[in-house]
């Protein structure tokens, strides 16, 4: 079942492709030269040819058939697609009647064909094609009646009843006009057809319509016509048709250099039309798809594949393309024009891959570097990956500068090469801290303000690098020459890389501005308080050697509560509001307790969750899960939107949902 499932799929594309083509092809065709070279060639007493408006004619009608191919569902298009093979089976059996009653005139023979071993050898080999063809159109229609498609094999039967060769030509010439007029009575029969499919689309077309609305029609034709696919396929059938053409026409290698141009001629050949370049935007997203697919394999193995069975990537550099193309009129250019800007334009979707490819592996090597995983295959493909991604964004910016002139297009893809860069750097950086935290005793205590620092770094380098490719921009719009579209980006690129990354990092300053104050403002516990508590922090899970204390009476690392109020202004345990010191009236050395609606009945549930007089103590706990959880937590959090994460405080999220199971 599921084999039938997939012939029906590539049958549903397979089947489509040649309506692509068609249309593509309708697009090149100039009609007026095309009628200029008719009246010029020996066509042109030709009726059919003598009035430009039937050219015309055939060109709608060329669409009109190209965009049924296209929308017609799948059933019909097969069963279409076979009465097209058997018109051409048939067309190729009057094919083999004709060369055999030719080839009989020429050696004008009319005895027997067994005196005759020449005359037999034709005569077996035309009927053996004939019983061929006669065979495979009753197959193809599944009809017995064979001889509906054997009228061409009367001159084969008149020939060995012995009749003379100018008859047998007659016969040939009955046997055609028999068979045109069975298709005719077939055409007629069918007529109605086409119109009863279009009444029954149209049928369907209104009522989901009414009952689903314009954009559920247009995502179901998406899907069943599978549209990104389908392109893919034309164009790739296109470029391997140019592929072949170029080297059917050359008898000697190409060199390297003669390669990479080639390749760049031909992918500029086949992007000239609305489709073609459509083609290419799919054939483009479908590569960054694998390539991306491809690096998270090549990180995390098939787990990839278990934790994200859906990549939806991929679509950002076929936009990308597409974006670029319209603004700079690329399928309006010649050929090398257009393979010169084509190599500007895939510069741009290779950066744009490998920012992908980076967002891919931030996550997984920083979580590796916290991680206790001592398997230095994982480590090697993690630093591998992010030593390319170093380097190749790089030297790819220095390529550029060496052979392209500069300008604001260039000064983009530039940008987010060093961009690129700089981030991967950090998270090299990151990741040296994580293990060199993870081979000492302790933990590092001011590791999260470190990790603070180095994003801060680099996202403000990216800050004024962006800064300065907008100004670049201006500049060159204002002095230079001006185009709406390029008027656009640079206010897109203003809004998302300038303003939202300024907007989100003085959000994530003054979130740990405050958090900062508050932690200053709580009273640090005393030696004689931490023996007296004689537990751990309830975040952390780590022994306390120094502490903060809330309102509320409990007892945290200064770090750990630090990151905890980056998101929210309560106690981790009770839910108690953290206020500033200087707003809690008469606190002095010893806390204060301000407690809200339900923290009377948590201490109280606390209390009664243990018998009395055993004491809380360090052992208790499960010290081999509280190291893994200080690594996690050790990691400064790029939470700039101010919302609580539980990926990123895995203990935290828990406490927050049950306070007393982690007292």
């Amino acid at each position: 079942m599921a084999a039938k499932e997939k012939l029906e799929a590539v049958l549903n594309v397979a089947l489509r492709v040649p309506s692509i083509m068609l249309l593509d092809v309708l697009y090149r065709w100039d009609v007026s030269s095309f009628f200029q070279q008719i009246q010029r060639s020996s066509l042109s007493n030709n009726p059919l040819f003598q009035y430009k408006y039937l050219a015309l004619n055939m060109h709608y009608v060329g669409y009109i058939l190209s965009v049924v191919l296209l929308t017609l569902p799948r059933q019909h298009l097969v069963q279409l697609y076979l009465y097209f093979l058997t018109a051409l089976l048939l067309y190729a059996g009057h094919q083999i009647s004709r060369d055999y009653v030719r080839s009989e005139l020429e050696f004008a023979y009319e005895g027997p064909m067994y005196l005759e071993p020449l005359s037999m050898n034709r005569f077996t080999t035309a009927l053996i094609g004939q019983l061929v063809v006669c065979t495979l159109c009753s197959c193809v229609m599944k009809t017995k009646q064979i001889w509906l498609f054997s009228a061409h094999m009367l001159p084969l039967l008149a020939r060995l009843c012995l009749v003379p060769l100018e008859t047998i030509v007659i016969i040939n010439k009955f046997a055609m006009i028999f068979t045109g007029l069975e298709v005719l009575y077939f055409l007629g029969s069918n007529l109605l057809v086409p119109y009863n499919l279009a009444k029954s689309a149209y049928r369907e077309l209104v009522q989901v319509v009414e009952v689903y609305g314009l954009l559920a029609l247009g995502m179901s034709l998406w899907n069943q016509l599978v549209v990104p696919v389908l392109f893919m396929v034309f164009w790739l059938v296109l470029f391997a048709l140019q592929i072949y053409s170029y080297f059917s026409t050359r008898d000697q290698p190409a060199s390297r250099e003669r390669l990479l141009f080639l390749f760049l001629t031909s992918i500029a050949e086949c992007c000239s039309t609305p489709y073609s370049l459509l083609g290419l935007v799919f054939t483009v997203s479908f590569v960054a798809l694998g390539v991306l697919t491809l690096c998270k394999f090549y990180l995390q193995g098939y787990r990839a594949f278990m934790n994200d069975p859906a990549m939806n990537r991929g679509m950002t550099e076929g936009v990308t393309l597409l974006i670029l193309a319209v603004q700079t009129g690329l399928i309006e250019l010649q050929v090398v024009h257009r393979a010169f800007l084509l190599s500007i334009i895939l510069f741009i979707v290779v950066a744009s891959i490998l920012q992908s490819m980076l967002e891919i592996a931030d996550p997984i090597v920083l979580a590796l570097g916290a991680s206790r995983d001592k398997s230095l295959w994982k480590h090697f493909r993690a630093v591998s990956l992010c030593l390319f991604l170093l380097v190749f964004p790089a030297y790819m910016a220095y390529m550029i500068c060496q052979f392209f002139h500069m300008d604001f297009w260039l000064l983009i893809i530039i940008s987010s090469s060093i961009l690129t860069s700089l981030q991967v750097l950090g998270t090299l950086f990151i990741y040296v801290l994580f293990m060199v935290e993870e081979f000492r005793k302790e933990p590092v205590e001011n590791m999260d303000d470190v990790i603070y620092y180095v994003n801060g770094t680099y996202r403000l380098l990216e800050f004024l690098v962006a800064l300065c490719v907008v100004a670049y921009g201006v500049s060159e719009t204002i002095f230079g020459e001006w185009t709406v579209m390029g008027s656009m980006i640079i206010f897109i690129h203003s809004y998302y890389n300038v303003w939202l990354r300024a907007q989100l990092g003085w959000k994530s300053f003054l979130l740990r501005r405050d958090a900062v104050n508050k932690i200053k403002s709580l009273p640090i516990a005393t030696k004689e308080q931490l023996e007296k508590h004689n537990d751990i922090c309830a975040i952390c899970y780590q022994d306390m050697k120094s502490a903060v204390i809330t309102p509320c009476s409990h007892f945290f690392h200064a770090g750990c509560l630090k990151k905890w109020l980056y998101v929210q202004e309560t106690c981790p345990l009770c839910h108690c509001h953290l206020k500033n010191s200087s707003q809690l009236p008469g606190l002095g050395t010893e806390p204060v307790l301000q407690p809200h609606a339900g923290a009377e009945q948590n201490v109280m549930f606390q209390e009664g969750t243990e018998p009395p007089g055993q004491e809380h103590t360090p052992g208790t706990r499960i010290q081999e899960s509280s190291r893994d959880n200080n690594e996690r937590i050790a990691r400064q959090p790029d939470n700039q939107e101010g919302v609580f994460d539980p990926k990123e405080y895995p203990h935290s999220a828990k406490d927050e949902a049950h306070p007393v199971e982690s007292a």
